[in-house]
């Protein structure tokens, strides 16, 4: 690709963004889907997949931070942790960040991203690669929750693209049934449920569907900017109510026994109590809205 040519988010066919590329890293055709990586002038290293954007170097610490320090924290005691996605190892580094856990497992089915965003983004996962507490396994994430032992797991976290083409099967009722058999007793799951100014029906159906296999279902909201339209819901599906309702300042006490307190950029123990507190419009979409 020439220097300083466009690169035209696909995600919606009637609004989107445009990147001015300095260059192109790489482009690739996967068993899975396209895979585009290209340095910006304004945000850093960024990742396309399917013309869709997954992560750039500038904005990526909102979705990271919030999309693991949150269950870990309102858990309090999660020792063992499954990510499913996340190919570019943010959530990985994220989750190896609490001295507490003992294991994190992430499955990932393209090998290419890995692959790629380790050569082209190495920032974005630090060391987590060689961190002796990470299993890092390419494979069919659905195939390793069927067959995971029930109880095995804490905390899930689920970084995948939206429920079209290979992260669909990420969103059904099977899924979230797996899900809670091999989460222990306290255990919950988060997973990114889109834009909902522009996505809401994705928020409403996957809330349902997790809804018939746990007893508390809600979300919560971040605030990252590549992810255009506002708010970005992270789905909640959690075995105990009160792990949403934890009051900052034990948040914060975990936080310091955990290693993270005041190493964030987003993420604070009042960021966390008060992103469960959804404007109506988001709200609604929910079985308790």
């Amino acid at each position: 690709m020439p220097t300083d040519s466009w690169v035209n988010e696909t995600l919606y066919p009637e609004w989107g963004q445009r990147f001015l590329v300095k260059r192109e890293l790489a482009r690739v055709q996967s068993a899975f889907q396209d895979i585009m990586l290209f340095e910006s002038y304004s945000h850093g290293r960024v990742m396309l997949l399917d013309g869709v954007v997954q992560i750039t170097e500038k904005d990526e610490f909102v979705y990271q931070e919030m999309l693991t320090h949150v269950p870990l924290l309102a858990h309090g005691d999660a020792k063992r942790v499954l990510i499913i996605g996340a190919g570019d190892g943010g959530v990985l580094r994220r989750v190896l960040q609490h001295r507490n856990v003992e294991k994190a497992v992430m499955v990932e089915i393209d090998g290419e991203v890995i692959r790629l965003c380790k050569e082209h983004m190495p920032d974005i996962a630090a060391g987590a690669w060689n961190d002796p507490r990470a299993e890092v396994i390419v494979g069919d994430g659905i195939e390793y929750v069927r067959k995971a032992e029930a109880g095995s797991f804490d905390v899930v976290i689920v970084d995948s693209t939206d429920p079209i083409g290979v992260g669909e099967v990420l969103f059904t009722d099977e899924f979230y049934s797996n899900a809670a058999r091999l989460l222990s007793g306290r255990g919950l799951i988060v997973n990114q449920c889109g834009v909902p100014i522009m996505q809401a029906e994705e928020l409403a159906e996957t809330s349902l569907r997790r809804g018939k296999s746990f007893p508390d279902i809600w979300a919560y909201v971040a605030a990252v900017p590549t992810y255009v339209g506002g708010f970005m819901t992270l789905g909640w599906a959690a075995k105990d109510a009160d792990l949403r309702k934890v009051d900052v300042e034990t948040i914060r006490s975990r936080a310091k026994a955990a290693g993270i307190l005041g190493s964030t950029e987003y993420w604070t123990p009042e960021i966390h109590a008060g992103a469960f507190n959804l404007p109506p419009y988001i709200s609604r979409h929910l079985p308790q809205g």
